[in-house]
Parts: C-alpha cells; sequence; structure tokens
C-alpha cells in the first residue's frame, strides 16, 4: 500500500538511493534524493519513489546526461564531485569494517567522462526501428540512447549505424546483447542472444555494413562475421590480441592507474605469480622486470597472452598455465620460490587461493577487486596468516554507478 510523506535523507546507500530512516527503526530506500534533503515520496515497504525534494542538498547539481533518472546506467550524476567521492571511499572502507579490519583506504582515483573503452548494450526491433541502449531504472524496458557521457564518444557516435546494421537479426520478442569495445584499432562489436541462424545472405549483408563502419571485427555468438583488422589492445609494451568474448577493463584509464599500483607495490623482484590474470593485464608489466607466471582459467586468454609475449621483445620470461584457480588454486608448495603474488579474481573473490597464498612463504601480495565485500573477506584470510595490509586504493571505474574496484596490498 503506498503512502506519501514527508522524509529527512540521512545518508546514500550502497546502491546511490538515499536512505531514510523511518518508524520502528525501518529504513526506506528513495532513489535520486541525497542526505541532507526533505523530500516528498511516494512510500511502498522500504522503497519509495521520490515525488520532490522540498529542501534540496547543498550537494545536489545538474546531471550530466538527460537519460539519468530514466536509464539505470548511472545512479548518483546529480552528487557534487567531493561527495561522490567520499561515498565512493566509504563504501571500500566500511566493507573492510564489516570484516572487523581498520583499512588505510586512501583517496579514490577516478576517471573522466567519455574513459568507457567497453559497453554492452541490450536492444530489440520495434515497429519504429531499433532501440539500443541499457535497461531503464528498477525496470525491463530499453532506454534508447541519445548520449552517453561516461562512454567512449566512438562508441556513442557507432550507435545509430549499429542499430541499422542489426535490425535485420535482432527480435521483436527477446532483446539481444550488443557488447563494443574500442581496441587500440577500432570498434570491436560482440552480439548475443540473437535466436536463429542466419543466411549466408543476411552474413553478406552484416559484412557489408560492418566494412561501411569501418568496425574492425563483427562476431555473433563468437563466429566472425566480418574482420577488416585484429582488434588488439596493449599491456606495457606488449599488443595484445582480443578474442571474441573476452573480458578486458572497462576504462583504460582505470587500468592504468592500476597497473601502476600493482608494479609499484611489487617492485624490484625476480618472480611472481599473476593469479587470474586473463590476457596479461598486469603480466607484461611485471615482466619488464621479473619473470612472470601466469595463471588463468579461460583458454583464450592464455593463448592471447601467450601469442603476444612470443612476439614482444625485451620482457623476462612469462611461464603460462591454463588453470581453474576456484578449483585448484596455486598450492604453497607451488607457490615456493615466488617473491611476490598478483591476483585479480572476478567478483566472487577467491578465498580459497588466498588461502594458500596466506601458507605460502610469498612476502608481498597484490589484491585487484571489483567487489569490496569479498575484498575484504580474503584480506581478513591474509591478515589472520600474519600478513599486514598496507593500503587500499579504491578505483571508480564505473564513473557515476554503485560499482567501485579497489587495489589491496598486504606484505609480511
Amino acid at each position: 500500500m503506498a503512502d506519501v510523506c514527508e522524509l529527512q535523507i540521512t545518508r546514500l546507500g550502497a546502491q546511490g538511493d538515499g536512505v531514510a530512516d523511518a518508524a520502528a527503526g525501518q529504513q526506506v530506500f528513495v532513489p535520486y534524493a541525497l542526505p541532507g534533503e526533505l523530500v516528498q515520496a511516494d512510500v511502498r515497504g522500504d522503497r519509495a519513489r521520490l515525488i520532490a525534494v522540498n529542501r534540496p542538498s547543498p550537494d545536489r547539481i545538474a546531471p550530466v546526461c538527460r537519460h539519468f533518472t530514466h536509464c539505470g546506467g548511472c545512479a548518483v550524476q546529480h552528487l557534487r564531485t567531493p561527495a561522490y567521492l567520499a561515498w565512493k571511499r566509504e563504501m571500500v572502507a566500511n566493507a573492510f569494517a564489516a570484516r572487523g579490519i581498520g583499512a588505510p583506504v586512501g583517496y579514490v582515483a577516478t576517471v573522466g567522462l567519455g574513459a568507457r573503452r567497453r559497453a554492452t548494450f541490450s536492444a530489440r526491433r520495434t515497429t519504429r526501428g531499433v532501440i539500443m541502449g541499457f535497461h531503464e531504472q528498477k525496470g525491463v524496458e530499453i532506454v534508447d540512447l541519445v548520449e552517453c557521457p561516461v562512454t567512449a564518444s566512438t562508441i556513442v557516435r557507432a550507435l545509430p549505424g549499429l542499430r541499422n546494421l542489426l535490425m535485420p537479426i535482432l527480435s521483436r520478442r527477446a532483446a539481444g546483447r550488443i557488447a563494443v569495445t574500442q581496441a587500440m584499432n577500432g570498434l570491436d562489436v560482440a552480439v548475443e542472444d540473437v535466436p536463429g541462424s542466419l543466411s549466408p545472405q543476411v552474413r553478406e549483408e552484416l559484412a557489408r555494413g560492418a566494412a561501411a563502419m569501418n568496425i574492425a571485427r563483427l562476431t555473433l555468438a563468437g563466429d566472425v562475421l566480418y574482420q577488416s583488422t585484429v582488434p588488439a589492445v596493449r599491456f606495457g609494451t606488449a599488443n595484445v590480441v582480443l578474442p571474441p568474448r573476452s573480458f578486458l577493463q572497462a576504462s583504460s584509464v582505470a587500468e592504468n592507474e592500476m597497473v601502476r599500483i600493482v608494479t609499484q607495490a611489487v617492485g624490484k623482484v625476480k618472480r611472481v605469480a599473476d593469479l587470474f590474470c586473463g590476457m596479461g593485464t598486469f603480466t607484461f608489466p611485471l615482466a619488464q622486470t621479473a619473470s612472470v607466471l601466469a595463471v588463468d582459467g579461460e583458454r583464450s586468454a592464455i593463448d592471447a597472452l601467450s601469442n603476444a609475449a612470443k612476439r614482444t621483445s625485451g620482457l623476462k620470461p612469462i611461464e603460462t598455465r591454463v588453470r581453474d584457480l576456484f578449483r585448484e588454486p596455486m598450492s604453497a608448495r607451488e607457490l615456493k620460490g615466488y617473491d611476490a603474488a598478483v591476483f585479480d579474481p572476478p567478483r566472487a573473490g577467491a578465498a580459497t587461493q588466498a588461502a594458500s597464498l596466506a601458507q605460502s612463504d610469498v612476502k608481498t601480495v597484490v589484491a585487484v577487486s571489483c567487489n569490496p565485500a569479498t575484498l575484504a573477506r580474503d584480506a581478513r584470510i591474509l591478515i589472520d596468516a600474519g600478513f599486514t595490509l598496507e593500503r587500499v586504493t579504491p578505483i571508480d571505474q564505473f564513473l557515476y554507478s554503485p560499482h567501485i574496484e579497489a587495489v589491496a596490498v598486504f606484505r609480511r
């Protein structure tokens, strides 16, 4: 049952919603409301819809995008930068505090507008053409993007052409997923969740359209439909070919900051283990001064890394292994002789691998994470084994969203 009432917003929640303390200790979450504001809201249980801001916060500013509050891609464009960065830092500090760790959390390293080089859009055919964008806030409809200030302009400019190009293969019933990556030599477009098989005529039509758009590569469910050049990115001094469906940090600016922190923390050592290495984001910069063991569960990523290593001169030896580190983490015995280890797992973290590192002789561990909660859990394992948490650096890779990356340095 709805109840329109006035609420005092006391803080921002983890998803960027304003939080009000209601009767009987209940919390009410109000999207787009800010701390200190007095708002009128339509309350339904612990959720509310903002109707009006009766007393605005001095930190409230105009959003940078016309789609804000409709598109679900951004949560906090309306918050002044110092308060926004303080909120991001607090999320990381709170995650560690929940594990009983008083973490030395530093200033937030952030990216600017247009820094996002990889974005995955939803797309569906309608009677009026193709709509393409992100899903609406708390809804299932797709917001047809006209602009996206956080995404690289080359990607945004390609959206009208992609709508026309993909119209013949998109469904009216279910949305397809379109992942667009700005490689250093062109756009890599990967289409997923499109039903049915393509006729030779449609494949030829898509290839001609991709060529007209100067797309580097167009794939459908991993199958290459068109390729004018091999999409590649640069890690350290190596040019790495992107396999279809490969993982890549969303922003090169954020990636460069992660690399700086990792290489600085590792320092001048002889041997480094790079665990969950992907295509070599950290492997190649580390290999400029140390021999590196690079381990990941994705065969295509390891193949891309290995091939790039063979083509790149001036590096220390790089050994690669394909291995599921969740099922079979590197043991303390296998880590014997390594001076440092870097691990950059998916959102689930790497508790089992952290436990093996805790039992090893490794002196320096650098953890890179896209989930402060699992990072803090893994940090607890290392600290309990005698490691000291030297510093944590939050990295705001997904501007205006509730997501925050972090790099933590441990020593013993």
